[in-house]
């Protein structure tokens, strides 16, 4: 089953859309609550194109004005709240989201992808380096989460949940591939190598080319 093309594909609207759930809002109470409630963790957020998606969200009638607001002399702010039709778009857009896998691009798979053209002993160093970092990361997101659950149901805080399991299996992986380049278990290691020393590239990799 494939993900549905939607109208909006910029995940910070379907973040605004499940925000004014609470209620309506205006843009910057919008910004408050997301960073309040910690969706800038979970979620790439721009808050300079915050206004941008409220107007798209507004033009595919998503959302509504619902008030405006005056205070003295500052600036009229716009209120802001979800309407039928951006709740079902929300619901749709969201349990897409949920229940159909989609293929990501992870930056760190581009690497592995193109590591080859650094020498094995370079990588081997470059992945500790890498391991090291992810541990205290874990060690780290281990305390956090034990503290979130003193005072937060789990349902509030399952990407930090999810992202700590992503990080260990991230951090098994890498050990166990640096082991590999370590005791010369590894295919190809040594052609690897070789090529970094001769400049000559392993007929082996050309034949795998094929």
């Amino acid at each position: 089953m494939a993900v549905k093309r939607r109208k909006l594909s910029n995940p910070l609207a379907l973040v605004v859309l499940t925000t004014l759930l609470q209620g309506p809002m205006h843009p910057y109470e919008i910004a408050q609550t997301m960073r309040r409630q910690g969706k800038d963790t979970s979620t790439r957020i721009n808050y300079g194109s915050l206004y941008t998606v409220m107007q798209n969200l507004e033009k595919h009638g998503f959302v509504e004005v619902a008030d405006v607001e005056r205070q003295g002399n500052r600036p009229e702010r716009t209120v802001y709240g979800i309407t039928d039709a951006g709740r079902e778009e929300m619901v749709h857009w969201l349990s897409d989201l949920m229940a159909v896998p989609v293929k990501e691009y992870p930056i760190f798979e581009t690497a592995l992808s193109l590591m080859g053209a650094l020498p094995p002993d370079e990588v081997e160093r470059l992945l500790e380096d890498r391991l090291s970092t992810l541990e205290v990361e874990v060690t780290g997101g281990r305390a956090v989460l034990e503290k979130l659950h003193e005072t937060l149901p789990r349902l509030f805080v399952v990407e930090v949940e999810y992202h700590l399991h992503m990080l260990e299996a991230q951090a098994e992986w890498v050990r166990g591939f640096v082991r590999e380049m370590q005791d010369g278990s590894l295919p190809g290691v040594e052609s690897w190598r070789r090529y970094h020393e001769t400049g000559e590239f392993p007929p082996e990799f050309t034949e795998a080319d094929r």
